[in-house]
């Protein structure tokens, strides 16, 4: 009776909430090999260093953290979490540099006058910082996807609709990829949360960071495109 009663708790629990297979990595994988061939061909003025350094040195990183968990993201271990870290701050890097040297370039007149060069240039730009940022809240939220199969926080950073709504959400539901991607999405859209919040404050901060970041290249680019067409 005793062990029934158990699994019957377990089942009442929902898969965000207790310990699971971990997630399949491929998703995110998918984003960070977008992210690269994207440093690969963007202009050389809106990439750090010659063009393979940022490429080269993601896929490095990728490949030992693929070679530590091939297939479901579950394995903790500080070596992986710090190679994943560096990975995140890496990519972090080139698109900051990116936005930064696209908003110096608009601002100073020095970018090309060729509206379509400038509107692909600004788009792949922008699809980096959607696809970043969805990797930072990705590896960030309840201490990365290890750390969220294994239930190590009980505290979500994000709280998702199924969260607030067990009812009418498969048990077995928990967040991955495609829902970070999401809420990415909908923050450098929307500039604003939709209809997941930050909990924590670090939370916050990167949404309004993002929201900002995002703000600011949609309408320099744009701006800049039509007084070109003009």
């Amino acid at each position: 009776m005793s062990a029934t009663g158990n699994e019957t708790n377990d089942d009442q629990v929902p898969a965000w909430a207790r310990r699971t297979a971990g997630e399949s990595r491929w998703a995110a994988t998918a984003a960070i090999v977008g992210i690269l061939i994207v440093q690969f061909y963007l202009p050389s003025q809106f990439i750090a260093g010659p063009r393979w350094v940022v490429p080269g040195i993601g896929l490095l990183l990728l490949i030992v953290l693929m070679i530590g968990s091939p297939i479901r993201l579950d394995r903790e271990e500080i070596r992986l979490r710090r190679f994943s870290l560096l990975l995140m701050a890496l990519l972090g890097f080139a698109m900051v540099w990116s936005v930064y040297h696209l908003v110096r370039a608009l601002i100073n007149g020095s970018v090309s006058d060729n509206p379509a060069g400038l509107l692909t240039s600004g788009g792949a730009i922008w699809l980096t910082n959607l696809l970043v940022f969805a990797l930072w809240y990705w590896d960030f939220d309840r201490g990365g996807p290890a750390a969220r199969a294994h239930a190590r926080k009980p505290y979500p950073d994000f709280l998702w609709v199924q969260m607030q709504n067990p009812d009418l959400t498969d048990p077995e539901w928990e967040p991955e990829f495609p829902d970070y991607l999401y809420l990415s999405f909908t923050n450098a859209t929307a500039f604003s949360p939709t209809d997941v919040m930050p909990m924590s404050r670090w939370a916050k901060t990167m949404m309004m960071v993002q929201s900002g970041i995002s703000l600011i290249t949609v309408s320099l680019v744009i701006a800049r495109a039509v007084n070109v067409l003009r």
